[in-house]
């Protein structure tokens, strides 16, 4: 009987962190000029490393692609939503692997540390990204690496604001959370 509302409580909180994640796109979005792609600032990036950090990597990591990916989907992004899903898939990998290393001690350094290295990840799976998404439309490799690098203003400012964002919005939700998984 335990496992089944384990279960049933994953599920609920899986979907509610993947609806909190596309809100948070939704809501707040400011488009940024760019060579590659249609960036913009939002709260997906931060929303969808504090899903990881409560859920876990396996069902934060469902809750991003469901989250960032149902976005891209309904929103003018379907090409290359599948790259989303890989970002967001990275993204639970290294925040799983970081979690881990810190032995589950979400001690305040620790997660300002997390923060910031989730920050810096997207911003090398955004580049990266960039370059598929111009190779996809024709470009050239040389072109693709430059307009990629280009593009990148909207991820490093998505990335500061994950780097603060996170530490701010775990610890104040840290005991919301507990009290509902407990």
């Amino acid at each position: 009987m335990q496992t089944s509302h384990n279960t049933l409580k994953n599920i609920i909180f899986t979907g509610l962190f993947a609806a909190i994640i596309f809100i948070g796109i939704s809501l707040l979005r400011i488009p940024i000029p760019a060579m590659v792609g249609r960036p913009f600032i939002h709260f997906g990036n931060p929303l969808m490393v504090l899903a990881i950090l409560f859920l876990g990597g396996r069902l934060g990591g469902l809750a991003a692609v469901i989250g960032l990916g149902g976005f891209d989907l309904l929103n003018g992004y379907a090409a290359t939503s599948w790259l989303t899903a890989l970002e967001a898939i990275v993204m639970a990998i290294v925040v799983s692997a970081l979690v881990k290393a810190f032995k589950h001690n979400d001690q305040p350094r620790n997660i300002i540390i997390i923060g910031i290295l989730a920050g810096l990840t997207k911003i090398v799976t955004s580049y990266l990204t960039g370059v598929v998404e111009a190779l996809m439309v024709g470009s050239v490799f040389k072109a693709a690496v430059v307009g990629a690098f280009l593009s990148l203003p909207a991820t490093v400012i998505n990335s500061i604001a994950t780097a603060i964002i996170v530490p701010v919005l775990y610890f104040i939700l840290r005991p919301l959370f507990r009290r509902f998984t407990n």
